[in-house]
Formats: structure tokens, sequence, C-alpha cells
């Protein structure tokens, strides 16, 4: 039982970078495909009043990821801190309040949004069409809450201890799972967006299986025995204080879709359905980009533990100029095959047309978007609460929501289209300002030592 010292200190840093980083790159691309899969095959059946139905639930599913990036981020960025200090036992405290905090907090966001959901689909602007279809969606996802939400918790906090190729195997595990079981439910079986939602509980369920068998199977350094349960000393806040910025932004992310799709309500369903496969589509680019920072955050948090200042900062500019690059290389791949891409999402000629020239709007960015998720993990790792809190809310909240209304205001749809690389540009600025400061303070706490 123990964690890999080498990968956290000995290793070359861009092997050890490549070693955490590529299979959370691999990871995201399973939450990608599952994002995708239901999307995929509801557009099959060429009803868009589904297809629009599943992007109008987009930003719930995200709230139940946002809880497991809560528990799992600011886990694991207290369990690395905790193994580089050499406090083993106050990791196993943390990882514990996470399990059970995941499990409580998933029964009660089952039970709020079964009892409020003719409220919830007000919200997030359904139509008189899509409303069904929407409600079939959301209640049968609304079971796998507490599923969905372990599983995406310890995706996150099996990487602090170096284990980042068996957090990629559990999200496989229920990825596969729910790929074989859509076309079964959604197409054989005629469920349309029942069925897709039941095939993304039943996913969850086994990847939460997966992780759960891994953690009391003795392999592991963490622990989620009842008896290591603690929410004193520092636990339940250290979690919070850092798990709270990080879901912030999928919450965040949430009221951005809302806000944009009551936007796209006012020009019709087609355009709805043309962004919502657009902004699947460009999930690749996001989410390499993620898990290249997910992948460095323990890197982060152990090197500030163990006050090895001069590696932390080597991985911080390795991984910037790697995002860079990757962000270069996928941008090109995009705008070169946008039209083939959003086609293999949706058989529909109007909303490929749209579709496309959306893509191509939200990859300008792509270059150095990048940069962005580099720092925000860098902040969260290093357990920096209030820029972390800042650069969290900035890119779906304070420059996306009050871009989109000027946009709107003075370029209609075109301006709705382009609202997201124009934020994307100007939060990656805002995080190399929030970094730079910070990074002065580090330099001052190695002179003090």
């Amino acid at each position: 039982m123990q964690y890999d010292k080498a990968l956290f200190e000995t290793m070359s840093i861009p092997k050890a970078v490549a070693k955490n980083s590529i299979p959370a790159i691999i990871s995201m691309m399973v939450v990608f495909i599952y994002n995708i899969a239901d999307t995929f095959f509801i557009g099959q059946t060429g009803d868009e009043l589904q297809v629009a139905a599943v992007t109008l639930a987009m930003p719930v599913f995200s709230l139940f990821i946002g809880a497991g990036v809560l528990l799992g981020i600011g886990g694991t960025s207290l369990i690395s801190r905790s193994l580089g200090e050499g406090r083993e036992g106050y990791a196993q405290k943390v990882s514990a309040f996470a399990f059970y905090a995941a499990i409580v907090l998933g029964l009660l966001m089952t039970v709020v949004f079964w009892t409020f959901m003719p409220t919830l689909l007000k919200v997030i602007g359904v139509s008189p069409d899509t409303i069904d279809h929407t409600r079939s969606y959301l209640t049968y996802l609304a079971i796998g809450a507490p599923f969905i939400i372990v599983s995406h918790t310890f995706s996150n906090i099996v990487r602090a201890e170096g284990k980042s190729t068996l957090a990629m195997k559990g999200m496989l595990l229920g990825t596969i799972t729910n790929i074989i079981l859509d076309p079964i439910l959604i197409l054989g079986f005629d469920m349309g967006v029942t069925g897709a939602a039941i095939a993304t509980v039943i996913g969850n369920l086994f990847g939460a299986l997966y992780f759960i068998v891994y953690l009391v199977s003795g392999r592991s350094i963490l622990s989620i025995r009842f008896k290591d349960f603690q929410i004193a000393d520092g636990v339940m806040f250290g979690v919070l204080a850092i798990g709270i910025p990080a879901s912030l932004n999928n919450f965040m992310l949430s009221v951005a879709n809302v806000f944009l799709n009551n936007f796209l309500m006012s020009y019709g369903d087609v355009q709805l359905a043309a962004m919502g496969v657009a902004i699947r589509a460009n999930l690749i680019m996001i989410f390499v980009q993620i898990g290249l920072g997910q992948g460095i955050q323990p890197l982060i948090g152990y090197s500030y533990g163990a006050k090895h200042f001069d590696r932390l900062r080597g991985i911080i500019k390795f991984s910037v100029i790697t995002a860079v690059v990757l962000g270069s290389v996928l941008t090109f791949i995009y705008w070169i095959f946008a039209d083939m891409i959003v086609q293999s999402f949706i058989d529909s000629e109007e909303v490929v047309t749209y579709g496309t020239e959306m893509l191509r709007a939200l990859i300008i960015s792509g270059p150095i978007v990048g940069i962005m998720f580099i720092f925000i993990n860098v902040l969260q790792g290093l357990g920096k609460v209030i820029p972390s809190l800042i650069l969290s809310i900035s890119r779906h909240g304070l420059v996306f929501i009050p871009l989109l209304y000027l946009l709107d205001a003075y370029a209609g749809l075109s301006g709705i289209i382009y609202t997201q690389p124009i934020t994307d540009i100007l939060t990656v600025i805002i995080s190399v300002v929030i970094y730079l400061i910070v990074s002065r303070g580090l330099v001052d706490h190695k002179a003090k030592r």
C-alpha cells in the first residue's frame, strides 16, 4: 500500500507530466464520449426536438459533475499536498470524507430534482415542443446522481496517489457500458431520450463500483472506511476551500448554458440544436486541455507540499508549452474538417450549416485556451482559494454572461456565436495576470526558506 513516490519526486518533468496527464486526457476523452454518445444516437432518430432536449438538460448533468468536481478536485488538492508533507493518515481521512459526502450529496440532489422538476424545466428554458422529452430525460438521470458524483469524485482523487491510469480505466468502464446500452435502448427499444438517460445512469454505476472495489482492496493508500470519516481538523474546510471554486466552474457552466439556451430559443430550435452539437464537438479540444491540467495538479500539489519549488516551476513551464502546441494542432484539424465533424452528429442539412459556422467560431481561441486550464489547476494544486475562485467564475460568469447580453444586442445571432471565443481570450489574459501575482509569492516563500 504505497503511492508512486518516484513520479512525484525523481522522475523527469516531461515523463512525469506525460505519465500523469496522458491517462487524464484519455479520461477526459471518455467524458467527451459520455457527452456525445447520447447526442449521437438520439441524432440517429432524426428527431431534432429530442436532440434539443438533451441540449437543454446539459446544464443539469453539469451540476452532477460539478458536485463530483467539488469533492474530487478539492480532495485531490488536499491529499496531494498532505502526501508531499508526509501526512498519509490525514490523506486517508480526506478520501473517506469525500466518499461519504458524495453519497449524501447525490441522494439530496436526486430528491431535490424530483421535487422541483416543474420549476427546473422552466428555469432551463424548455419550449412546449421539448418539455416532455426534457422531463423524461431528467427524471431518469436524477436517479443516477449518487453514482455520477462518486464516479467523478474518485476519478480525480485516485490521481493524487499517482494512479492516473486506474482513473482512466474506471472512466472507460462506465463509458463502454454507456456506448453498448445507448443504441440498444435508444434505437433498439425505441426509448429515445429515456433510454439515453438510463444508459448514462448504468454506466456511471459501473464506474462508481470500480473505484469502490479498488479502494477496499487494500491496494490503495487511501481509505473509504467509515472509521476514517472526519469533518474536523480542517478536512471538510480544506476540501471545500478548493472544491467550491473548482465546482463553481461547472456551476457557472450550467448557468451560462441556461442563459445561452434562452437566448438561442428566440432564434429557433434549429439554432439551439446546432449550438448543442457545436459545443459537444468542441469538447475534444477543451477536454484535452482540461485533462492536461488535471494531470499536473497532483504534481503541483505534491511539489508545493514538499517545498520542491524549482520542480514546481518546471512543471508549469513545460505544461504551458505543451498546452499551446496541442491547442494549435487541434485548431488546425477542427478548422479543416468542421463540416464533417458536425455532420457526424446529426443528419440535418440546416443544423449542419449552422453548426459548422458555430464550431469554427468556437475554436478561434483554441491555440491559447489551454493556458487558462493549466493555471486553474496550478492554483487549485497550490491551495490558493481566492485566486482560484476568481479564475473559476470568470470564463462562464463574470466575462461570458455580460458579453452575451452585449453581443446579442449589437450583433444578434452572430454575436451569440462569437461570445465564447472572445470570452476565452479575455479569460486567458486574466489567468496569466493572476498567476504572475501568485508566482511572486512563491518566490518570496522560497527566499524566506
